[in-house]
């Protein structure tokens, strides 16, 4: 079942089949005549490009979000046009994945757009714990 039918809108794909009870897209189709925007890893830097919220899951995907959107916002788009994401967590603790996780899921509210969370050894800036990539798909108006 379908989130939405709209044509003009980012649609994602819900099935009750693949997790019974559980409200999560698991896909999400495009407007027709969108654009699509590929966005680089959202990171967890200042305006100085130093990294934020040390040794902080959360406060470092909260700093991710916050340049995800500014990175949205410059090629045109916002988060409601997001059509997937990556979440990635410089960690083996499953619970640092869902402290980062959560912050993520929040700001997306009920464009919950399909995502995948990993966890992986190590981020390429020194403290990094989190990265987000984002691809939105923008109808020009």
């Amino acid at each position: 079942m379908s989130e939405t039918t709209d044509p003009k809108t980012v649609t994602l794909i819900r099935s009750a089949s693949l997790a019974p009870g559980v409200d999560y897209a698991y896909a999400a189709t495009a407007p027709a005549d969108a654009r699509l925007v590929f966005l680089a890893g959202a990171c967890p830097l200042d305006e100085t490009g130093a990294t934020v919220a040390l040794g902080d899951h959360a406060g470092q995907a909260a700093k991710c979000v916050e340049n995800m959107v500014t990175a949205l916002r410059a090629a045109g788009a916002g988060i409601e046009d997001v059509i997937s994401t990556r979440v990635i967590v410089a960690s083996s603790r499953q619970a640092d994945l869902i402290a980062a996780w959560d912050v993520v899921r929040a700001a997306f509210g009920a464009h919950d757009v399909p995502s995948t969370l990993l966890g992986v050894t190590v981020l390429g800036y020194d403290g990094q714990l989190v990265e987000i990539e984002a691809v939105a798909a923008v109808l020009d108006r």
